[in-house]
């Protein structure tokens, strides 16, 4: 086995901790530890190690997938690294906040149930990606027939969605008389606070009424906006950090520098002095995460579906386009900044211009394929709410229209030299079958905009919508996405 970095010297350059880890307790239990996860909440938890005598640590938790992760975090005594690439250098920071990890796969589904009924666990945060909060993209509630749902509903002592171990720890939590623990969402959906309290409330009140009461009345589910570009750890990205390193770390991750998190401060047992590493805790997150979700996120998908059938592997890639540099910057400023009620000061046009200058960063590898995975759970939050804004205002959403015709071409699972694309979503199937009934013909954009559990009916089968999307979806097929995003 190659070194790893938990029992050889590293590079002089390298940043560690200089804490004694020895004193960290496992007050928080992460489920997800993904790579946004590490280079954000991770580093947050230690940064706060590192600045005052916190005794916040992490228990990391994956639930599907990620065995070998969790195995090569345990060999190197949970240490992992975060490379952080400017355009003109990078920073590699060796990361100590994590006490120790568990997985059902590896340690059997009632070690982490015990582990988040533990008295000193006073957060459970999450990562889990939209589809992970079971809910309905349409209504915001708990999709019933989702199978994890059903299959958690039928055997709630062996879970298998984060919802129904939520809830199966909260139950043994107040069965000891032990005090229950904040849930936190980390996740780029919006409201994400509310969604998981919805979900894990109707998902409790299915199982118990009486354990659904006591949790709404005890627990807390702040919201948090979080922001990050931190694409999934490829090869390429391993390689390199084992040469700043000197040695070998799978569980390494590269992102930009830039980092942001808004929290809503609403927590019934405690938490860590996150602001002291840069963090902010807020009344309401709302404003700052509509902010993100439709200007950054609502950009990243239109450049992430018109960049790949573009031919762009990279979105740093599309930002060498002109056509998608401008576009990616009106599509913030006309379409998606009106949009916004924000508090009084905020520059919008100062976040979109440094928005283009992180998507411009040549260091960081940020998969278009990547970006448009989960389309039709990113979509109804990333774009929903400004078009609802100006089918109200009578204004124009051509930006909108195309990156959702985008989404559309994409998920028909050919590009435009005919090669097959590996569309990844929950609903592929059902959205290949669409495709595949119509071919690539614009008919195929009113089937879209009526599946209800993407698009609200007010927006799927408004006539202005249907219009403008079909235009874009047409240009698509007539002159390719270079063009389509030019002529905007």
């Amino acid at each position: 086995m190659k070194q790893n970095i938990s029992n050889t010297s590293l590079n002089e350059s390298v940043s560690q901790p200089t804490y004694d880890r020895s004193t960290l307790k496992s007050r928080i239990v992460h489920l997800g530890f993904g790579a946004f996860h590490r280079a954000h909440q991770g580093l947050f938890t230690d940064e706060v190690a590192e600045k005052s005598n916190s005794d916040w640590g992490i228990c990391e938790v994956n639930l599907f997938g990620g065995e070998a992760l969790i195995t090569s975090l345990r060999e190197q005594n949970h240490l992992y690294t975060v490379a952080e690439k400017g355009a003109q250098s990078t920073d590699v920071k060796v990361i100590g906040s994590v006490t120790e990890s568990l997985h059902p796969v590896l340690d059997g589904i009632e070690s982490v149930i015990e582990k988040m009924a533990e008295p000193q666990v006073a957060i459970v945060s999450m990562t889990i990606t939209e589809k992970g909060y079971c809910a309905d993209p349409a209504t915001g509630m708990l999709d019933k027939n989702n199978a994890l749902v059903i299959t958690d509903l039928a055997n709630p002592s062996q879970p298998k969605s984060a919802l129904g171990y939520i809830v199966q720890a909260l139950k043994l939590r107040r069965n000891r008389g032990i005090a229950p623990f904040t849930v936190m969402s980390c996740d780029n959906v919006q409201e994400n606070g509310h969604v998981a309290k919805a979900a894990i409330l109707e998902f409790a009140n299915l199982l118990d009424a009486e354990l659904g009461a006591w949790i709404e009345d005890n627990v807390t589910f702040p919201c948090t906006m979080v922001d990050r570009i931190v694409p999934a750890a490829t090869e390429e990205t391993l390689t390199e950090i084992t040469e700043l390193l000197g040695i070998n770390d799978p569980c390494g991750i590269a992102c930009e520098p830039f980092r942001q998190w808004v929290i809503e401060d609403n927590f019934v047992a405690g938490r860590p002095e996150w602001d002291i590493a840069g963090a902010e805790f807020v009344d309401d997150v709302v404003p700052y995460e509509e902010m993100k979700l439709r200007m950054l996120n609502g950009s990243h998908s239109f450049l992430a579906y018109l960049g790949y059938l573009g031919g762009y592997a990279h979105i740093s890639d599309t930002m060498t386009d002109q056509g998608y540099r401008t576009g990616a910057f009106d599509m913030m400023m006309q379409a998606q900044a009106p949009s916004l009620t924000m508090p009084e000061g905020t520059d919008l046009e100062g976040y979109a211009k440094m928005l283009i200058e992180r998507f411009t960063n040549p260091s960081l590898k940020h998969k278009t394929w990547q970006i448009a995975m989960d389309g039709s759970q990113k979509i109804p939050q990333r774009m929903g709410g400004s078009l609802r804004f100006h089918l109200e205002q009578g204004s124009d959403f051509k930006w909108l229209a195309a990156g959702i015709a985008g989404w559309m071409r994409f998920v028909s699972g050919v590009d435009e030299q005919g090669n097959e694309i590996d569309v990844r979503d929950p609903m592929a199937e059902m959205l290949r079958g669409v495709c595949d009934q119509h071919g690539l013909n614009a008919t195929v954009v009113p089937a879209l905009l009526a599946v209800e559990a993407i698009f609200a009916p007010e927006i799927g089968q408004n006539a202005q919508v249907i219009e403008a999307v079909t235009k874009a979806y047409q240009s698509l097929i007539d002159n390719g996405a270079k063009a389509t995003v030019a002529a905007l």
